[in-house]
């Protein structure tokens, strides 16, 4: 169906002044990026800054898309898609911080962490929780039935992985359990979301390798997650859940190596 001409100009006006906005923080991107090259001091502050501005980013165009749907009653996949590239700048970003290490012991992430120890657990709590809502948003955006369904299977679990390793777990497990730490309730909420997360991303790669790719590395990433998942149990000494995640994670494995198995045969 063509669209009306006066549509269409509505449209450009419309999305012009959100573009101006995208210019400018690209313009911030810039800069902070100049900043670091010059001197790396303070590098992780600045990559933090660079992570949450291209979170912003991804809105402003996402909104570019809900203006072409509201006037228009269509969607704008430029604007899609360059969101979707934008979330992954800002998990770069992230990542080259705190790492993407999905499964370690906290110590070998621990140095990084520290590097960024002015930062209060309740904003990187905001941030993640910030994060979240954009993939969120971008998944409903495009539709269940995208091209891009299991490119979010990767996305969701390294955001998963950023938010745990954006954590002091040594000062969480102690806070976690004290209600009158300052930081208690956002602790716990905190937590609460990655373990949720963590799961979620494990099922979440299962299922892509059950469902779509057969491949050992998804499978793999489902069962690295489990363990991520296992090592917070235990460092909130629940031996339950410890347990019960652990014989999943065997179960998953046997399936894993007997699939294997009858693929050479």
């Amino acid at each position: 169906m063509a669209i009306p001409t006066e549509r269409r100009a509505e449209f450009a006006e419309k999305s012009k002044a959100v573009k101006a906005q995208i210019d400018n923080s690209l313009k911030k991107e810039k800069s902070l990026l100049d900043s670091i090259r010059q001197n790396n001091s303070g590098m992780e502050y600045k990559k933090m800054l660079l992570g949450e501005e291209m979170i912003y980013i991804a809105t402003l165009y996402m909104s570019i898309n809900a203006y072409s749907l509201s006037i228009m009653e269509t969607k704008n996949n430029e604007a899609l898609n360059d969101a979707r590239k934008t979330i992954y700048k800002a998990l770069i970003y992230f990542e080259e911080v705190v790492s993407n290490t999905v499964d370690c012991p906290y110590n070998e992430i621990a140095p990084r962490v520290e590097k960024i120890e002015n930062i209060p657990i309740d904003k990187r709590f905001y941030l993640m929780r910030k994060m979240g809502l954009v993939i969120q948003m971008l998944y409903d955006a495009l539709g269940e039935n995208s091209k891009w369904k299991w490119s979010f299977v990767e996305i969701r679990a390294r955001f998963a992985v950023v938010s745990k390793n954006l954590v002091d777990m040594k000062q969480a497990g102690k806070d976690y359990f004290e209600p009158s730490s300052q930081d208690y309730d956002t602790t716990v909420y905190y937590v609460r979301m990655i373990r949720k997360l963590l799961d979620k991303s494990s099922m979440d790669y299962r299922d892509k390798y059950e469902l779509s790719t057969r491949s050992e590395a998804d499978m793999q990433m489902a069962i690295n997650l489990l363990i991520a998942l296992r090592r917070i149990a235990m460092i909130l000494g629940d031996s339950d859940e410890s347990e019960e995640i652990r014989k999943k994670a065997l179960v998953w494995k046997t399936k894993m190596e007997s699939d294997q198995k009858q693929q050479k045969h």
